[in-house]
């Protein structure tokens, strides 16, 4: 039922969009008032979720630590396992965010006869995660052709290296055949690695099967149903979109409505689902704090002042009778009762 029901859903959202934009009338709806609400909802979505949690607290130093932390000066710190100053955090995150060091690092834990549980490196995720990541940003930063006129330098620039290996025409992207094949490897994953399979529910499976959807209208309208879509009608209205001023000149095509409907979903999806760790990353304390306990002492800022400690020994003064009724250890013995 967890593929089922996203595959499922991703069906219905493209029958919706290609019924819909064939009634006269509706491909202002699906071309202008669809954009607009999806977009209204990724950044109202994206600011409130970012918000919540900078402002949520957070009361202990927790920061991830995978090596040595700064200790005697003859004793060698690993600076970004156990960061100490802001410049190594800095330089972490990087890593962490534009090369995935994590993934990297992760490994496979394996349960054999004896019983014998092995650890061995596991790459692999790194690599469909990077493919499918910067395919998925490349795209994005390409499709800004149609938007902006003239088009930057570097959109163009970035275009043509994409397309540096041309085969036929029109143009062959590398990140076209990159980003199915990160999405199948990350499907596959899911689907053929039984421990990931038992922890994977459908809001797991629903954004790879409309990526997919996306990636697959977007071949289509590039390859085999060119002749169907108005490119200039396309451009008029991407760049009136942008300019607030939307117009469709001409019937443009059913694939791009559909293309541009599972697009809008995506937006209106992205803040409310596990995508949203690409804001999340920036925000994990885990990633973010230094490793500086020793030294400073975190001080919650959160903490109430109106509400005062409850020691473990005020605790057992006011429970000591019922702690021991009940068989509970307790530090002190109840005092000898009075004598009559």
């Amino acid at each position: 039922m967890k593929y089922t029901f996203p595959l499922a859903a991703v069906v219905a959202l493209v029958l919706i969009a290609w019924i819909g934009s064939s009634i006269p009338g509706m491909q202002y709806i699906f071309g202008i008032a669809v954009p607009y609400l999806a977009m209204a909802l990724f950044l109202g979505g994206f600011c409130y979720r970012v918000i919540g949690w900078a402002k949520s607290p957070v009361p202990f130093k927790i920061p991830t630590t995978c090596g040595q932390g700064y200790s005697l000066s003859w004793i060698k710190q690993d600076k970004l396992e156990a960061p100490l100053t802001t410049s190594q955090v800095i330089a972490r995150m990087f890593l962490e965010i534009v090369f995935f060091r994590s993934l990297w690092r992760n490994t496979k834990a394996t349960a054999y006869d004896g019983p014998k549980l092995t650890y061995e490196s596991s790459k692999w995720l790194w690599l469909f995660a990077i493919l499918f990541h910067y395919s998925f940003l490349v795209i994005v930063l390409r499709h800004m052709r149609i938007f902006l006129d003239p088009v930057p330098g570097v959109v163009s620039m970035l275009e043509f290296m994409d397309g540096i290996l041309q085969i036929g025409a029109p143009t062959m992207y590398m990140t076209d055949a990159t980003l199915l094949l990160g999405l199948l490897l990350l499907f596959g994953r899911r689907l053929f690695n039984r421990q990931v399979r038992y922890i994977s529910l459908a809001n797991d499976y629903f954004p790879l099967f409309l990526i997919f959807a996306i990636a697959v209208t977007g071949i289509l309208m590039r390859f085999f149903l060119r002749t169907d879509i108005d490119i200039i009608a396309i451009k008029r209205l991407a760049i009136g979109l942008v300019t607030l001023h939307p117009a469709i000149i001409s019937d443009i095509g059913s694939i791009f409505y559909i293309h541009i409907f599972l697009v809008c979903v995506l937006l209106a999806y992205f803040p409310y689902s596990k995508l949203m760790h690409m804001g999340g990353v920036f925000l994990s304390p885990t990633r973010n704090m230094t490793n500086d306990n020793r030294m400073r002492r975190h001080i919650n800022p959160w903490n109430d002042p109106n509400i005062k400690p409850h020691s473990y020994a005020g605790y057992e003064d006011e429970f000591r009778k019922d702690m021991v009724e009940q068989g509970i250890p307790v530090e002190k013995p109840l005092p000898a009762e009075a004598d009559d």
